[in-house]
């Protein structure tokens, strides 16, 4: 099953909540009234005020700009609009150079964890030699769950005890992905986020451990969120990018959201790229995303 059909399948409860009111509105007249409804119908859907109301000031200019009159055309120019508020960048992970280093970072719950599982397995499969690291050191169990991910995709973890420094965890997968030869280190982190100050000092820490072993890597930072948390989501997102920086977004439960408008929303008002998505419980359910697809499912 390829990506659109995971995705459209994934995006079924979305799809029920706005997707049908959609064909509705686009099925009548492009009034005043059609425009009002669209609003409301996308802020349901997740998409957030502000991303609503740019999209749908977009359409109304767009439908006035080309002379549209059908519904179909209307649609068009919808998707076309959406596609544009998601194409804020590359959504292709960068894995070039040896080691390449990619930190994953989020709260508690999110599927943190198993989307490092799959991702290994995903470039594994592409030839890539992979090497994670367990530096989530606080949470009861995290290095045994990376373990047993470890052992399902078949790729090398380097852990410690509970409550060891997560930077001397990254130390020793850094040397270890050097002496292995690795192409890349996926790295876990703690999903402590009531503290700020904490978790920029955590992983400033981190940084400068990376910044100090591998100088010249390619690093990503991604966020991986939760798509059923909705607007919430981005509440995090946002207090994520203050503290971190972030080079993309993993979201994640896709298949049991009904608010995966969110994705939009999350990308236009960070201007950063969804890179993936999970859409199952399987090892090959992280999908990457491609914008004109996730739209095309969705309306």
């Amino acid at each position: 099953m390829g990506f659109f059909d995971k995705i459209k399948a994934g995006l079924t409860r979305t799809k029920e909540n706005i997707g049908h009111s959609l064909d509705n509105l686009f099925a009548g007249d492009l009034d005043d009234d059609f425009y009002d409804e669209l609003e409301e119908t996308l802020i349901l859907g997740d998409m957030g005020v502000e991303t609503t109301m740019k999209a749908v000031e977009a359409l109304r200019s767009r439908i006035r700009s080309e002379k549209v009159k059908t519904p179909e055309d209307g649609k068009r120019c919808l998707r076309d609009i959406l596609c544009e508020l998601l194409e804020v960048g590359d959504p292709a992970l960068c894995t070039e150079g040896s080691p390449a280093v990619i930190l994953f970072i989020g709260v508690n719950g999110v599927g943190k964890t198993t989307t490092i599982g799959k991702l290994a397995a995903r470039l594994k499969g592409e030839g890539k030699r992979v090497l994670m690291a367990a530096g989530d050191t606080f949470r009861a169990a995290a290095a045994d769950q990376l373990s047993i991910w470890s052992e399902r995709s078949g790729v090398e973890i380097i852990r410690q005890h509970e409550g060891a420094d997560p930077a001397a965890v990254v130390f020793d997968a850094l040397t270890a992905a050097k002496a292995r030869n690795s192409d890349v280190v996926l790295i876990d982190t703690a999903g402590r986020l009531h503290n700020k100050q904490n978790l920029m000092h955590e992983l400033n820490k981190i940084s400068r451990v990376i910044d100090r072993e591998c100088p010249n890597c390619v690093r990503e930072t991604l966020l991986v969120l939760d798509a059923t948390t909705g607007q919430n989501g981005l509440i995090q997102a946002k207090q994520f990018q203050e503290s971190a920086g972030l080079t993309g977004i993993v979201l994640t439960k896709l298949d049991g959201s009904a608010k995966g408008g969110v994705v939009i929303s999350i990308a236009d008002t960070l201007q950063v790229p969804v890179k993936f998505v999970g859409v199952g419980e399987g090892i090959d359910d992280l999908m990457p995303f491609q914008a004109r697809d996730f739209v095309e499912a969705l309306i």
